[in-house]
Formats: structure tokens, C-alpha cells, sequence
């Protein structure tokens, strides 16, 4: 499973992944790590002032300490921006330096990448293959055909219901036609995760 965002809920549910022997990738936004605070982009800077604690990311050390249990930490950039929106110079800064902190603060190699909002396109992705991540993940309605920088995802947010939850991670719907062959082939690198998982914007529990 995969998390979005590195809210300090997160680990309300690591024991369960634990006991389950999933596998499980953090995404953070080292320029919210400093100091942990919440995630206050534009879209969820309402939500952040009524409901901070719920929205309050790790800081390096909650982070660290993760990646210490066998949690994956990936970039999900600095900021959270539109990357489709940045000039090729702010993809840049946004992809290189997020990943480049990660690997600062935490001791570890970070290959992974998880796009906000899911938003990605070709100039997207190959700035992606540029600033050394090895795979990215979009979601579903996001997925690229034969791109190892598209890999899709389903995202369950706390507003799903638990029939809707079953539903959206059914075997069926939930992987696109020809993904079946690139989820194997991430499986074979030695820094890959499942595929699964949920994304923000909708802060909540981790399911």
C-alpha cells in the first residue's frame, strides 16, 4: 500500500500492514517535514485551519523512524504543486530537490515517486526520469501504457464507504488494460511496492 502526503496518521494502521506482511511507501513533501506542520495547499487550507491535527505531516524524524520499521519513504516533491502547470526549470526544483533532501535526511536511497493530485504528462514524466527517480505512480484515470512513470493506483479516501472500498480495490476494475505486465516488472526491483493505494486531496485514517 502506498500513502500519500505522510500524514501522521499513517501510522494508525502500520501495526495491521505489519501483522499482514504488506508492504507499505510513504510519500512525504520534504518541504513540509521541517517542522511537520499541516498540509495547507491551496485546495485543503480551509480544511487544514478547522482540522490540524488531523491534517499535520511527519517531520524527519517521524519519517525516519519509519523508514527504520521497513517503511519505503518516496518524494511526492516539495511543495505539492500542479506539476503540468510548472516551467521545466520548477519541475526541476520541485522533482531533483525533493528527492535530494529525502536522501540528505534519511540516510536511504529515494527511487520513488508519487505525482500530486495524480497529474502527470510526458514532460511530466520524463523530468521524472531525469532527476533519477527509478518508477512513479499516477492513479488510474492517470495511467500511461508501457510507463514505468505512470504506474496506476486506486485511491480510497475516508469518505469511501466500506462496500465502495471493496468495489474500487476489486482485482477487475482496479488495474488497466495492459498494467498487468508493468506491476510485475516493478515487483522485480529491489526498491519496489505495492501498487495500491490511497491519495489526497481527502485527509483520514489509512485504510
Amino acid at each position: 500500500m502506498t500513502f500519500d502526503d505522510a500524514y501522521k496518521n499513517v501510522t494508525d494502521g502500520l501495526a495491521v500492514l505489519e501483522r499482514l506482511r504488506v508492504p507499505a511507501t510513504v510519500f512525504a513533501c520534504s518541504g513540509f517535514a521541517e517542522d511537520g506542520r499541516p498540509l495547507d495547499v491551496p485546495e485543503l487550507a480551509a480544511e487544514a485551519r478547522s482540522h490540524p491535527t488531523e491534517m499535520a505531516t511527519m517531520s524527519w524524524e517521524e519519517l525516519r523512524g519509519l523508514a527504520d520499521r521497513g517503511v519505503e519513504i518516496g518524494s511526492h516533491t516539495i511543495t505539492h504543486p500542479h506539476l503540468t502547470r510548472l516551467t521545466d526549470q520548477e519541475l526541476t526544483v520541485e522533482l531533483q530537490g525533493s528527492r535530494d533532501r529525502i536522501e540528505d535526511d534519511l540516510g536511504r536511497p529515494c527511487t520513488l515517486l508519487a505525482y500530486p493530485y495524480g497529474e502527470n504528462d510526458g514532460r511530466v514524466r520524463e523530468a521524472a526520469r531525469r532527476a533519477g527517480y527509478a518508477a512513479a505512480y499516477g492513479l488510474r484515470e492517470t495511467f500511461a501504457a508501457a510507463d514505468t512513470f505512470a504506474l496506476p493506483r486506486v485511491d480510497v479516501y475516508r469518505r469511501d464507504t466500506p462496500l465502495r472500498a471493496r468495489l474500487k480495490t476489486a482485482l477487475l476494475p482496479r488495474i488497466p488494460p495492459g498494467a498487468t505486465k508493468l506491476r510485475r516488472r516493478r515487483t522485480r526491483q529491489p526498491s519496489g511496492s505495492e501498487d495500491t493505494s490511497r491519495h489526497e486531496p481527502d485527509p483520514g485514517n489509512p485504510r
